[in-house]
């Protein structure tokens, strides 16, 4: 599956979708792949602050636990809290059902493109 060219990414494999001042974060499907079977999500709390590349929050597989880190300062204004029942969402649909927080930032950091992000991961 190929990265959407109309999302940013960081290097701890977040994509970012932004529309005004809320950006929508996930993991990107080679995180997914690479955890395997995801059985647990800890997201932020709605309301709570984030802070640029610090962790919000874990991902917990069947092979391993990862860290969820916040792409930008901000404030936690949705979770997706259909993941806390259905955590495999994020496997079966990362860019899509599987996205992870919503957060409303003050200011939006510089993001790989598709293309640097594919060239990151050595796709």
């Amino acid at each position: 599956m190929a990265n959407p060219d109309h999302l940013k990414y960081t290097k701890e494999h977040e994509w970012v979708s932004v529309e005004g001042d809320v950006a929508t974060i996930g993991i990107t499907k080679y995180a997914a792949d690479a955890l395997g079977e995801i059985v647990y999500v800890d997201l932020p709390k709605l309301g709570s602050t984030t802070t640029h590349m610090k962790i919000c929050g874990e991902i917990e597989s069947t092979k391993s636990v990862g860290e969820i880190y916040a792409p930008m300062d901000g404030e936690v204004v949705e979770v997706n809290s259909a993941l806390e029942s259905s955590p495999d969402t994020i496997n079966q649909d990362p860019f899509g059902e599987g996205w992870l927080v919503k957060i409303r930032y003050t200011e939006l950091p510089d993001l790989l493109s598709s293309s640097e992000y594919d060239a990151f991961v050595g796709e």
